[in-house]
């Protein structure tokens, strides 16, 4: 059964774009099962909330879902060249733009009861993609300067991913502008936190302004 749940988040993912991050992308994964295998019926909402989760927990593990396929899809292009893993990154997000503030909301939202919302969702979301980017680039930094450098890393994406939400024609360009200056960057741990902040606070205005919060 975890096997069958596994391989239909994966092919939910790639509904994502055209169905966004909904139950009936979930439902729908039965359709595009191999041939012999595939349902001639989408999932039954029942179904959908055996697999998945009830009410809003399937929509999550969707979204987990496609935030690991980012994970592995920056990891099947290897290059030496940390800009090229981030903007690999980047590029991931562009096809389900539009659905992007509201799964992150999702994510962040209490289990019971109004926001404010949990930072710690996009904290690890942005962290995770400064590993995995600092691992395939071959950075060997060590002991403080490893958190220093991830820290500043997992910052400069969330800006360029918040940037990315609102202008994404320059996003590229904005991702490009904080990797030349990150020498600099990186010597400040206070500076980090001021952009940890101004990441936080970014969101809450993307969020309030699509009507989410």
């Amino acid at each position: 059964m975890a096997d069958f749940r596994s391989q239909l988040l994966r092919i939910a993912t790639s509904l994502v774009r055209t169905h966004g991050f909904t139950r009936e992308a979930l439902s729908r994964s039965v359709l595009e099962l191999p041939a012999g295998k595939a349902h001639s019926e989408p999932l039954s909402d029942s179904a959908v909330s055996s697999l998945f989760g009830i009410g809003e927990y399937a929509r999550k593990s969707l979204i987990e879902a496609w935030l690991n396929e980012g994970i592995i899809q920056m990891a099947s292009k290897p290059s030496s060249s940390l800009s090229h893993v981030l903007h690999t990154r980047l590029n991931y997000n562009e096809p389900v733009l539009p659905y992007l503030p509201e799964a992150f909301a999702l994510l962040a939202s209490p289990e019971r009861g109004l926001p404010p919302l949990d930072p710690r969702p996009a904290l690890k979301h942005a962290a995770r993609i400064a590993d995995e980017a600092s691992y395939i680039s071959g950075d060997t930094s060590s002991q403080l300067s490893w958190y220093t450098h991830r820290a500043s890393l997992a910052v400069m994406y969330s800006c360029a991913e918040l940037h990315q939400l609102t202008s994404p024609e320059t996003a590229h360009a904005f991702l490009d502008s904080l990797l030349t200056g990150s020498s600099a960057f990186e010597k400040s741990l206070d500076e980090v936190h001021f952009f940890s902040g101004y990441v936080l606070q970014s969101w809450k205005g993307i969020l309030r302004s699509r009507g989410i919060l």
